[in-house]
């Protein structure tokens, strides 16, 4: 391919990916599988690489993350981001609304908007080109956090429309991604963060645009900054305009004639602000006219025009009744808080992790204490603080043991780690987390062994490791309370059934440190057999994408553990499988009857569970989406499908009950 027709590919490349882009992070309603796209930016790389002097700042190929900065740039925001006024309540809202009825002296309405709990950001584009991201900062200076924003797939690096216009919006994480990367963050023992937003500001300030890549963030796009082609008359139109440009806005605006209208918005979200896959603090009410808001001005600080009401905290108050502690597989050492029973965000609260000894010092938490609790992005119980003026003096002051107490080997703070960990690999509760992660359904998937079978196996003195589940015997099963002849042979069939289980199962199974699902996966599709793995070295797996160094570290040595090489062999000679049984995704895009499809699934599904399903059609090419449209090819009913299956009947979309998709799967 010579330069004049690789320039022509890479266009038609870039403007695929764009869109298959803003199909899947904005409109949530994908055309192509991921293994099409995957195809396609692979091409766009390879060509780039090959051509690096046509490679564009707006190409989708530079949203990786380049290399780590040295320090962040600082940068003047032309008209000032400025901060909002506040109100706590309905009394409050009405005092906003006769400021503004005496101001105007004009006929107005107003704009509700969620307020996203986030880190807000300006966007820059020139002639369409995304060119620079900056923080608000103090709201005249910022922070130039371009490359970082760059990495966030629902911002668009070119607009629909070659205008130069600065926009504005908030960054945030989505309650999924802030519980995985607690999750990951508790198991290396590392600080946790405190809420989405503050693990949202957190990965835009790195300055390796790598994390902040990892972290899956995502942005609304809420207002205008400068904009000297501007003509629009009220800030609805502004918002409907950024939509057609191609940003993200939030879809969940309303219009209000006036002030009672706000106020029933407001009380709506007040309740169902749970129900979002989002962190919100409140609700941002807007006069929707610009003549208006020219009119209103602003003060000092905020404009007149715009008031942001804040929900109440959802707090409780308890007895902290005793701190317990749970070790888990990779040994970290966990203090729990137990509670008196309590309310919070609509669920009953009765423990609550505590993390680690040095917050437990920090906030001077004791057992016997009254404490305040919340839910940190209405997910996570946690303490937010003790209340100094009840306590008696009774209160014990409570201090992490030396000793694992489960087999009291000494317990160990690991350099830049904050917990403490048990680094014995016999420890009793190690192993029996290590079997319930192995049993699991994202791993081997052993129906009918759950925590309380492997615990009472393990008491037994029938199961310390996990090739001791396929030495199970009949006749020693049948010894145990609740384990009739049905149950066992039922066991037994589960076990013997999970030997067929492909490559990839078994890796995650096997619970290597910093090996998710995902991991394992592409380990396994790249290696095809587990002694190829085993003999990989550090580079050889660095070089696989999406394997950073830190992985292929901890991967290298696993495999180099005597006792983990005696465990493959054990499980190799009873019968285990140790390839990977999968399509490659060339094999997956050519082949499978999901790929390229948009597939929505509702009803009650019986062979599988719905997360079951949605990685099955995933692995096979598929996009599963929540909702029916146009965009939708395929509609998969259980029992009891309501109005998705009616409006996938009137739009004519295809739709198969669940033995269709067994047969189809070959299952």
């Amino acid at each position: 391919m010579n330069r004049q027709e690789a320039e022509k590919r890479i266009e038609t490349l870039r403007e695929e990916l764009d869109r298959y882009n803003y199909e899947y992070y904005v409109l949530d309603h994908p055309s192509v599988s991921d293994a099409e796209y995957d195809k396609k930016m692979q091409e766009l790389i390879e060509l780039e690489e090959k051509f690096p002097e046509l490679v564009t700042p707006e190409s989708p190929s530079q949203r990786v993350g380049g290399e780590p900065l040295d320090a962040f740039e600082k940068v003047q925001h032309t008209i000032p981001m400025l901060s909002l006024g506040n109100a706590f309540n309905e009394e409050e809202l009405r005092d906003f609304d006769r400021r503004v009825r005496d101001l105007a002296q004009s006929d107005y309405s107003y704009v509700c908007e969620l307020k996203i709990d986030g880190l807000a950001v300006s966007l820059r584009y020139e002639n369409g080109v995304f060119v620079q991201g900056a923080t608000r900062g103090d709201g005249k200076t910022g922070e130039d956090i371009t490359q970082n924003l760059k990495t966030i797939k629902s911002i668009p690096l070119k607009i629909s429309q070659q205008e130069t216009i600065e926009v504005r919006g908030e960054a945030f994480m989505p309650k999924k991604s802030f519980v995985a990367l607690n999750q990951a963050k508790e198991e290396k023992g590392e600080n946790l963060f405190a809420n989405p937003r503050n693990a949202a500001a957190g990965s835009l300030r790195q300055l390796d645009p790598k994390i902040a890549a990892s972290r899956n963030l995502d942005i609304f796009v809420y207002s205008v900054g400068q904009w000297e082609a501007g003509n629009l008359s009220t800030h609805s139109e502004r918002l409907d305009y950024l939509k057609k440009l191609g940003f993200k806005t939030n879809p969940e605006w309303k219009k209000c004639k006036n002030i009672e209208e706000v106020i029933e918005y407001v009380k709506g979200w007040t309740e169902h602000r749970s129900d979002l896959s989002y962190e919100i603090d409140g609700i941002v009410i807007k006069v929707d006219q610009i003549d208006v808001q020219d009119k209103l001005g602003f003060t000092a600080k905020s404009p007149r025009w715009a008031i942001a009401y804040k929900f109440p905290a959802e707090e409780a108050i308890t007895r902290l009744k005793d701190i317990e502690l749970s070790v888990g597989r990779t040994g970290v050492v966990t203090p729990t808080a137990v509670l008196e029973p309590v309310q919070v965000a609509g669920t009953t609260v009765q423990r609550a992790s505590l993390h680690n000894e040095d917050l437990i010092r920090e906030k001077d938490i004791r057992i016997g204490d009254t404490v305040v609790i919340k839910k940190a992005g209405d997910i996570i119980p946690e303490v937010v603080r003790v209340i100094m003026d009840e306590r008696t003096g009774e209160e014990e002051e409570y201090f992490m043991p030396r000793e694992c107490p489960e087999c009291h080997s000494e317990l160990v703070r690991l350099e830049e780690e904050v917990a403490l960990r048990c680094i014995n690999p016999g420890c009793p509760a190690q192993l029996r987390e290590g079997l319930i992660h192995f049993v699991s359904r994202d791993a081997m998937n052993i129906d009918g062994l759950g925590e309380k079978v492997i615990a009472q196996l393990y008491h037994a003195n029938l199961v310390h490791t996990v090739a001791d589940l396929y030495k199970l015997d009949r006749e020693e099963l049948l010894k145990l309370e609740r384990m009739g002849e049905k149950s066992v042979q039922n066991l037994l069939n589960a076990i013997e059934a999970s030997k067929e289980n492909s490559l990839e199962r078994l890796l995650f199974g096997l619970g290597i440190r910093y090996v998710g699902s995902k991991a394992a996966s592409t380990l396994a599709e790249h290696y095809r057999h587990i002694d190829s793995l085993m003999k990989a070295d550090r580079d050889e797996l660095m070089a696989i994408q999406d394997i950073g160094e830190k992985m292929a570290d901890s991967i290298y040595r696993y495999f180099q553990e005597p006792h983990v090489q005696e465990l493959i062999q054990q499980l190799k000679e009873l019968g285990l499988t140790m390839e990977y049984k999968g399509l490659t995704s060339e094999e997956v895009a050519q082949d499978s009857p999901f790929s390229g499809k948009t597939v929505v699934l509702t009803g009650k599904l019986e062979q599988f569970s719905r997360s079951e399903a949605k990685k099955k059609i995933e692995a096979l090419g598929g996009k599963v989406t929540g909702s029916v449209s146009k965009n939708t090819d395929l509609l998969i009913a259980g029992k009891d499908a309501g109005s998705k299956y009616d409006k996938a009947l009137q739009l004519g979309i295809e739709i198969w009950d669940e033995d269709k998709m067994l047969e189809v799967l070959g299952e």
